[in-house]
């Protein structure tokens, strides 16, 4: 198994990025990163607020961790800009996860302002992580814009249903060059695991961690299912069959 895969410029040992949102307490991440090993994790920008007497986000994330601004609450490309630059400004960042969703109800991605923001925010030199509705020729135009990885959703956003999405994902894995990371929807190790099985690069877990009851836990949980989704893919996955096979042959032992 590989030690390591580089994105956006940098080596990472672990393939579980994290998602802060909804956690009880920031006070449990640097736990939370030491037990899973992680090492990136997402902030959103409406998070972050140096002022705060109680708990701000940044005092609790370590130094050596990555931090990936999230633009979630954006309503277009022009609001996204917006989020992302202030949020790189406070975090010190260049790592932005462009998330818009003018639809209240699901959640869903604009994959279409998506793209115009990742056109954008790419020229002025940021990492691009466009999070979208699983869609080749969106990935296309999205690697094309100079996005240094897509995030497919694998079920809409908290509803842990896992990869329902899959036969719309696996094309993006296969036909385009940047790294996958499958973000949303994934709601237990099984289908973190079976994220990487497919061949994905990364997945990003929030919710499943986040309200656990033991979240730290269950961070180690996820990354355990990255860590053997990933191995069984580079290994091998066997292909379905229509009929049985015997594991032992008695063929000689009937034959005699």
């Amino acid at each position: 198994m590989q030690k390591h895969f580089e994105i956006a410029g940098k080596k990472l040992k672990s393939r579980l990025f994290i998602g802060t949102g909804k956690l009880p307490t920031y006070k449990i991440i640097p736990q939370m990163l030491s037990r899973s090993k992680a090492e990136v994790l997402t902030v959103a920008v409406r998070r972050i607020n140096p002022d705060s007497k109680v708990e701000n986000i940044l005092d609790y994330i370590p130094k050596n961790a990555v931090i990936m601004v999230n633009t979630s609450g954006a309503r277009n490309a022009k609001e996204a800009v917006r989020i992302a630059e202030i949020g790189a400004e406070i975090t010190k960042t260049d790592w932005i996860k462009i998330e818009i969703e003018a639809d209240t109800r699901y959640l869903a991605p604009d994959n279409e302002e998506t793209v115009k923001a990742t056109k954008e925010l790419s020229r002025k030199g940021f990492k691009i992580f466009p999070y979208i509705t699983p869609d080749l020729i969106t990935a296309k135009k999205l690697q094309d814009a100079g996005a240094v990885s897509v995030m497919p959703l694998g079920s809409f956003i908290g509803t842990n249903k896992g990869i329902t999405a899959k036969t719309l994902i696996e094309p993006i894995i296969k036909e385009i060059k940047i790294p996958v990371i499958i973000d949303a929807g994934i709601g237990r190790p099984s289908h973190a695991a079976q994220a990487m099985e497919m061949g994905a690069d990364a997945v990003l877990v929030n919710t499943a961690i986040a309200i656990s009851k033991d979240p730290v836990k269950m961070s180690e949980a996820m990354s355990k299912a990255v860590e053997s989704g990933r191995m069984a893919y580079e290994t091998g996955i066997l292909k379905e069959e229509d009929y049985a096979k015997p594991s032992s042959p008695l063929t000689d032992f009937l034959n005699n």
